[in-house]
């Protein structure tokens, strides 16, 4: 099976991706760094795109909230992405707006009935003006939402069940969430039909806090954990089709050669959950 396995695209790592991508079969750039781009910067995108296959991440439209997604962000996202003509694209389950405030935060809504309706509404709209609907991604928090009437599980299924969208299922977001709130990160892989994960994230994190009560921090800024790389490979196992994989590095950049042998370490994990498929099957 020919998985995908690529690199979230950053100006710190533009040189390196492009003299490598021999290695790296599919680029996922941020849509908001190109909302307002010139033609110039647009036909450099295009030209990327003819090398290897390129990916939209939305960071700021906070589709899942009872708030009324911008439509003027939407038209600019709809805009990039003719241009652009990505694989797909995708966003957040999160909030970054309410009461006329910017946080500045992708914020874990509170997981109500009356959020997801308000979800499933700015995903109509979403899929309206851009002619797509996204993927939405699983969003790490450090704090449990407030009057929230589902658990991290039954709300992404709940989704799931409502939604014609696919998960962006971001696995490091997944480990810390279940380490910081004391629950398998298993009970969610194992119940998401696997035909609903439309691509997946892997990234690194740090231990912040107090002794005693820390926190794993999900920064886009450290080596992926090996426990990452073990849920990889269980969704390889499972899969029916080919998973794209993306390695999200925010800061802190090492030598490129680390990240892209964090990406031979995605391949071998796919590898050996195909192989275990296989095994299975026989």
């Amino acid at each position: 099976m020919h998985h995908r396995v690529g690199i979230g695209w950053r100006p710190a790592l533009a040189a390196s991706i492009l003299s490598h991508q021999d290695s790296i079969d599919v680029v996922e750039i941020v849509a908001e760094n190109y909302l307002d781009a010139s033609r110039d910067v647009l036909r450099s995108l295009r030209t990327l795109g003819a090398q290897v296959p390129l990916v939209l991440h939305g960071v700021s439209l906070g589709l899942a909230s009872t708030v009324p997604a911008d439509r003027k962000r939407l038209e600019k996202l709809a805009d990039l992405r003719d241009a652009v003509q990505p694989l797909f694209w995708s966003e957040h389950l999160a909030f970054v707006r309410g009461g006329g405030i910017e946080i500045g935060h992708l914020a874990t809504p509170p997981r109500t009935i009356a959020t997801l309706e308000g979800t499933l509404e700015n995903l109509e709209m979403a899929k309206q003006i851009t002619g797509e609907s996204p993927q939405m991604e699983n969003v790490a928090t450090l704090l449990e939402p407030p009057g929230s009437s589902f658990d991290e599980v039954e709300w992404i299924l709940s989704f799931l069940q409502q939604s014609c969208c696919k998960l962006l299922l971001d696995l490091h977001n997944l480990h810390a969430n279940a380490l910081n709130f004391k629950w398998d990160p298993y009970d969610l892989i194992r119940r998401i039909p696997v035909d609903r994960i439309g691509s997946i994230h892997i990234a690194g994190g740090k231990w912040i806090g107090r002794p005693g009560s820390p926190r794993l921090l999900d920064d886009h800024c450290h080596e992926v954990p090996d426990p990452v790389y073990g849920m990889l490979s269980h969704l390889a196992e499972r899969a029916g089709e080919p998973l794209t994989v993306i390695l999200e590095r925010d800061g802190n950049f090492p030598h490129f050669d680390v990240l892209l042998r964090e990406l031979t370490l995605a391949r071998e994990a796919l590898r050996d959950g195909d192989s275990r498929k296989q095994k299975g099957a026989a």
